[in-house]
């Protein structure tokens, strides 16, 4: 079956069939939509290693949103590859919030420093611009957002440095692998995040509550869970609570501070793990002049795979 470069596949892991071995290497077959740009589609099956052929690949889908194509937000895009966080402060901040993701590395997890000077990556994608590669960016000035913006090409200056921070959306593929559905990619949302009581260690004028985000999973798949996304502490590792909400302040799982609701089913423990979208909770209270992040979901996705970040190997 041959597939236009205008495809974008969209996997209904709703409708999983089966899995088998072969040559010690686990494969998943899955009922898969193909969507064309222009509402065309058809359907049909592949594995999900033939799948990764037709996904579109990182640089193709950086172009998207450059130009405009790409809107949405990033969970399920571009199977495989590491997504990151955006936060851009002037230079004179720069010293103290690289402090400060030291010293919180669970929701700050340093992945690459651009700038000043440059807005092009070097490390985790082959010179991205930064100014128009995230699909969502807010801009922020005296702790509050002022604009929100398909790029931010009018805020360049020179004095501008570039955080790119640590995804849970790149752990998301070692569950699927592992056959751990994950409910916001099943109902096509965003991940569910809240604001927590979970105190973080403060530099400069950098200070506040840690931010996490949710995943319900079943409670015999709960330790794997944890132990698959301990492999990666790079993109905020294993889980900082696990199916006490209360305890870290979180008062109602189906109001959500940041993204969207997820149903919880009979048999579900929610799961919560530190998250990037914690500099924005730090950028209100630190009030800084300005600053720019990317919007909630909308992330930078680079050329680097996820398994580049795991620490060992997930084979049981």
């Amino acid at each position: 079956m041959q597939f236009g470069t205008n495809c974008a596949i969209k996997v209904q892991l709703y409708e999983y069939r089966h899995s088998y071995q072969q040559e010690d290497e686990i494969f998943s077959v899955y009922s898969v939509q193909y969507i064309n740009r222009s509402d065309s589609a058809a359907a049909g099956q592949v594995g999900l290693t033939d799948l990764k052929e037709f996904c579109m690949q990182p640089k193709e889908l950086r172009k998207e949103i450059a130009n405009g194509t790409f809107t949405g937000q990033t969970a399920g895009e571009c199977s495989g590859f590491v997504q990151a966080n955006l936060v851009v402060l002037p230079e004179e901040y720069a010293t103290d919030f690289e402090e400060f993701c030291r010293r919180n590395p669970k929701p700050c997890p340093l992945l690459e420093k651009v700038g000043p000077g440059s807005h092009l990556t070097t490390t985790i994608a082959d010179s991205a611009n930064l100014l128009d590669t995230i699909p969502g960016y807010l801009v922020w000035e005296n702790g509050q957002i002022v604009d929100q913006a398909a790029n931010i090409r009018r805020y360049s200056r020179d004095n501008l440095v570039f955080f790119l921070l640590g995804c849970s959306f790149s752990f998301e593929q070692a569950l699927i692998d592992a056959d751990i559905p994950l409910r916001h990619i099943l109902e096509g949302k965003n991940v569910a995040m809240y604001n927590t009581s979970i105190d973080l260690e403060p530099a400069g004028p950098f200070h506040g509550k840690m931010v996490v985000s949710m995943r319900p999973v079943q409670h015999r798949q709960v330790a794997r869970a944890c132990a698959i996304t301990a492999h990666f502490p790079d993109v905020h590792g294993e889980p900082v609570q696990v199916g006490y909400p209360e305890m870290i302040g979180i008062a109602a799982l189906d109001r959500p501070d940041y993204g969207e609701a997820v149903a919880i089913l009979p048999g579900e423990i929610p799961l919560f793990w530190a998250c990037g979208v914690t500099p924005q909770n730090v950028l209100r209270q630190a009030r800084l002049p300005f600053a720019i992040t990317h919007a909630p979901g909308h992330m930078f996705v680079g050329d680097l795979r996820n398994d580049h970040f795991a620490r060992c190997s997930l084979r049981a």
